[in-house]
């Protein structure tokens, strides 16, 4: 068999990095990790392909190629998606197809030959199986959960490993948490299912061995799921494996935000080299936590625990949602305050929108509120639902919360916040190398001088040198990161 492994186009948006990655020559953050996990559980005598079409064209002669196109996508690439099926039933090759898109609603897809859904481990077996006795069904779908330690080494060599910021590998999958707006639960369980310690460090092995240096993102929805795992086991064998082979890695992941309620995790964390992390903060308000059933964020002080996460020597991103039921006017302000006051330079704000699986869908499809289904983009000023607040209001208060904290004389003072207290445990992210020095020469001629914004960053400029030189590089590298965050959202701008 021929299987060509297709990962459908990202829209622009706020993850992207689209604009960013022009400052480094590169087309894409992080390769497809589910399609090259998929293809590494095909038969070894099969011959596998990889188009991924953020980084490249997807050619007419490459699905001619094909006995078979592999197809998995997330909802904010529908639309490429859609696109590529359509070519395919064109050329009438058979698409096989799975992942997040399809699982959350397979039944839009009636022109996709086969839908091999929820975890691959336990679903594309069976289909091998039938196509092997020339009886392939049109659905193929479970509702049990994979055991991780049957997960496969992703074939990393597919992988055109250049054209990318980041590599990706995953240790755990599900969330112990059950927020309302959430479908992670729904489609990976609340059990935390874990890698073995020997799979990671073999998967960090593999990625040295072909070369791979700089940033690993941990996939994970929530990594520290499994605290005594990680504590016992799994970090102190990765600090180990770097200090052997001299801190090829930094790494990034996702977490909850009681990952500021222990100490010794954040410091085990910060030696096996990870330098950032994005939390889901939601709202300032605790009535909004109530109402979306984020329990892990109540009764704290959020800001302090950001702070904690953040004098521990990691960077907090974080996720923001406005228009909750429980929404007055006075949140947009809210927002800004805490975002500018927390120096999260990364925040991501969205209008709340819900995933189908979600118990968010389910609730607002009882009440007739739901309008359609979420498209994905974090960056959109649309809801798929009627919201409790005005609809011209909501839309004019997120406005207000981007401009709030991504105009420039916002962001920069934020970046300076954050860097006025950050102390790395780790420089290798600091170091420069070519790549970087070439960045930093388009951030001058692109930022530094063509934007109309150019002030600031010249401000930010001589204030890193002056004050934290140590940071200079990553100073430079948030500018960049503020450039790519005020051309996503343009249309607000």
């Amino acid at each position: 068999m021929k299987i060509l492994l297709v990962y459908p186009e990202y829209p622009d948006t706020f993850w992207s990095f689209k604009y960013a990655l022009k400052f480094v020559s590169k087309k894409a953050a992080y390769p497809p990790l589910g399609l090259i996990t998929v293809a590494s559980l095909l038969p070894l005598h099969w011959e596998t392909k990889l188009v991924d079409m953020n980084i490249e064209k997807l050619h007419s002669k490459d699905l001619e190629w094909a006995d078979y196109v592999f197809l998995s996508a997330m909802n904010t690439q529908i639309q490429s998606a859609i696109t590529v099926i359509s070519r395919c039933n064109h050329l009438k090759v058979p698409v096989v197809a799975g992942g997040p898109l399809f699982t959350a609603d397979y039944k839009k897809f009636d022109n996709v030959d086969h839908l091999v859904l929820n975890e691959a481990e336990i679903t594309l077996p069976h289909f091998l199986a039938d196509l092997e006795n020339g009886t392939p069904k049109h659905l193929y779908k479970t509702n049990q959960f994979a055991s991780m330690q049957e997960s496969p080494l992703p074939d990393y060599k597919l992988v055109k490993r250049n054209k990318y910021t980041s590599k990706s590998i995953q240790f755990s999958r599900g969330c112990p948490f059950n927020c309302e707006f959430c479908d992670i639960t729904a489609l990976l369980g609340h059990q935390c299912r874990l890698k073995s310690t020997e799979q990671i460090i073999a998967e960090l092995q593999n990625l040295y061995e072909l070369g791979c240096r700089g940033d690993v993102f941990f996939v994970d929805d929530n990594f520290i799921g499994n605290k005594k795992r990680l504590k016992s086991d799994l970090l102190p064998a990765v600090i180990v494996w770097m200090q052997q082979h001299n801190y090829p890695f930094h790494f990034s992941t996702e977490a909850s935000i009681n990952l500021s309620d222990d100490d010794e995790l954040m410091d085990l964390m910060t030696q096996a080299g990870f330098l950032s992390v994005f939390i889901g903060i939601e709202t300032p308000q605790e009535v909004g936590l109530d109402e979306c059933n984020k329990v892990q964020n109540k009764n704290r002080n959020l800001i302090g625990s950001v702070k904690k996460v953040q004098a521990a020597g990691m960077e907090v991103l974080g996720g923001f949602i406005i228009g909750f039921d429980s929404d007055t006017p006075n949140i947009f302000q809210q927002q800004i305050q805490f975002i500018q006051e927390s120096g999260i330079i990364s925040a991501m704000v969205g209008l709340l929108n819900a995933p189908t699986k979600s118990l968010l869908y389910k609730r607002l499809k009882s009440e007739g509120r739901i309008l359609a289904d979420w498209d994905g983009d974090n960056t959109s000023n649309i809801m798929n639902f009627i919201p409790k607040m005005d609809s011209e209001k909501l839309k004019n208060g997120f406005n207000q919360v981007i401009q709030g904290i991504y105009g420039s004389e916002a962001f920069y003072e934020r970046v300076k916040i954050f860097l006025k207290d950050f102390h790395p445990k780790l420089n290798s992210k600091n170091k420069m190398n070519f790549i970087k020095l070439k960045a930093f020469f388009k951030s001058v001629f692109i930022i530094g001088i063509i934007d109309r914004d150019r002030k600031y960053y010249w401000k930010l400029f001589f204030w890193s040198l002056l004050h934290r030189r140590d940071l200079f590089p990553m100073a430079i590298t948030y500018a960049v990161y503020g450039y790519h965050y005020k051309k996503s959202y343009a249309k607000i701008f």
